[in-house]
C-alpha cells in the first residue's frame, strides 16, 4: 500500500503565541513522521526566519508566496492559493487550525473547539468574523472533521456538521521522566520556596485566571491554604493579564509568581513539582495542560461539564469555574488528594503514536471519498 501523501498546515508554529494548537501541530508532525504509511509535507506562509526551536514542526515545509495575514485572508475569502500549488500533488489536505486552504484533494480539518460561538465576547470582532467564515468553509468543503474530544464533537453536531463526518481523535502526551530531578533547581531559579499550585496556559479572558486568583486569595484567608500560586504562560489577546494583575492586589507580593512562557524543560519541572494543577477554563476543546499534569501524577482541579472533565473523570476535582467559593474549596481539597497515581495511569492511554494512527485512519477515509 502506497503511503498517503498529506499536506499539513503548520503555520501555527510561527504565531506569536502558538498555544495548544501549536503543540498539536508539533507533536502530530513528529508522530506522523514515524508512520511509514504517511508522507507529510508542511504548509506555511512566507517567513523570513524559522519558528522557535520548541515549536518547530518535523519534516519538510513548503512556503507560500504570501505572508500570514494576506494568505489567511486569501484562503478564507478566495480559497486561493490551493494547497497543491505550494506543496505539490498530495492525496489529502489537513488544515490543523481555522486557516483552511483551498484544495482539489479531499479536505480534512481539525476543529479544536467552537468557543467563539459559545462566548463571542472572549474574542476580537476580527477574530470572530474570521472564525465564522472558516466554519462555513468547513461545513461546505471538509469531507472529514477531526475533533479532540466528545465535547467538541457534540458542539459540531449541534451546530449542523453531520455526525458521520466527525471523528474524535484525542491528543497525546508524554512526561519527561527526568523532570522531578530538576524541580529543586527550578524552584531556586524562580524563587518558589513554598509548596505551590500551578496553572499553565495563555492569559486571555476564557481562561478564567482572574477568578482563580480570587479563589486562591479566599482559600488562603479562610481555609489556611499554605501554598504559593504559580502562573505559567504568555499574555494573549484582550485584558486577561490586566484582570489578573487587578485580582492580585492585596495578596503578598511573593505568594503569586507570574513566570510568563517557559521552555519545555522548565515547564516539565514546574508540573513535576506542583502540589496540584488548577485549570478552571470556561471552555476548551481538549485541555492539553490538564493531561500534561495528569502524566506527572499531579492532582487536578478543573471545570465541570467540559472536555477537561472527560480527561480526569471521577479522580479530578470538578468545580463550577464561575463560582469563586467552590473553586477555593476545590483548591484546598486538591492539595490533600491522593488521586495523582490514578490520574497518571489514566493519562497513559493518550499517546501521540495513537493519535497519529487515528489521524491516518481519517486520511484514508477522506481519500476514499474522492
Amino acid at each position: 500500500m502506497h503511503p498517503v501523501r498529506v499536506a499539513l498546515t503548520v503555520e501555527q508554529c510561527w504565531q506569536p503565541v502558538p498555544g495548544g494548537s501549536g503543540s498539536y501541530v508539533v507533536e502530530l508532525s513528529r508522530a506522523l513522521a514515524a508512520v511509514p504509511q504517511a508522507e507529510v509535507v508542511g504548509l506555511a506562509a512566507r517567513h523570513r526566519a524559522g519558528p522557535p526551536a520548541d515549536v518547530t514542526p518535523t519534516g519538510p515545509v513548503r512556503f507560500a508566496a504570501l505572508p500570514r495575514q494576506a494568505l489567511y485572508e486569501s484562503w478564507n475569502r478566495l480559497r486561493l492559493p490551493r494547497a497543491e500549488s505550494v506543496t505539490g500533488d498530495v492525496d489529502v489536505v489537513h488544515a490543523t487550525t481555522w486557516a483552511v486552504p483551498g484544495s482539489r484533494a479531499p479536505l480534512v480539518v481539525t476543529v479544536h473547539d467552537l468557543a467563539f460561538l459559545r462566548e463571542p465576547d472572549h474574542f476580537t470582532a476580527r477574530g470572530n468574523a474570521f472564525f465564522r467564515r472558516a466554519l462555513r468553509v468547513v461545513e461546505d468543503e471538509a469531507v472529514r472533521v477531526v475533533v479532540p474530544s466528545a465535547a467538541t464533537r457534540d458542539d459540531c453536531v449541534a451546530h449542523g456538521i453531520e455526525a458521520e463526518r466527525v471523528r474524535v481523535v484525542p491528543h497525546g502526551v508524554h512526561a519527561d521522566p527526568g523532570a522531578a530531578q530538576r524541580v529543586d533547581r527550578w524552584r531556586r531559579h524562580h524563587g518558589v520556596r513554598r509548596p505551590y499550585l500551578l496553572w499553565c496556559g495563555t492569559l486571555e479572558p476564557r481562561k478564567n485566571v482572574a477568578r482563580l486568583v480570587r479563589a486562591y486569595a479566599q482559600a488562603c484567608a479562610s481555609d489556611g491554604l499554605d501554598h504559593d500560586l504559580v502562573l505559567v504562560g504568555p499574555a494573549g489577546w484582550g485584558d486577561g493579564a490586566s484582570q489578573v494583575r487587578e485580582a492580585l492586589r492585596g495578596l503578598p507580593a511573593d505568594s503569586v509568581h507570574m513566570l510568563g512562557r517557559l521552555g519545555s524543560a522548565d515547564l516539565q519541572a514546574a508540573y513535576a513539582g506542583a502540589s496540584a494543577f488548577v485549570f478552571p477554563s470556561l471552555w476548551e476543546g481538549f485541555g492539553l495542560p490538564v493531561l500534561e499534569a495528569m502524566a506527572h501524577g499531579v492532582p487536578v482541579v478543573t471545570s465541570k461539564g467540559t472536555s477537561m472533565a472527560e480527561l480526569v473523570g471521577q479522580d479530578g476535582v470538578l468545580v463550577d469555574p464561575t463560582d469563586v467559593e467552590e473553586l477555593a474549596s476545590g483548591l484546598v481539597h486538591a492539595v490533600g488528594s491522593d488521586a495523582g497515581p490514578r490520574l497518571r495511569a489514566a493519562s497513559e492511554r493518550y499517546t501521540w503514536s495513537a493519535s497519529a494512527q487515528g489521524h491516518l485512519e481519517v486520511y484514508r477515509e477522506a481519500l476514499g471519498t474522492s
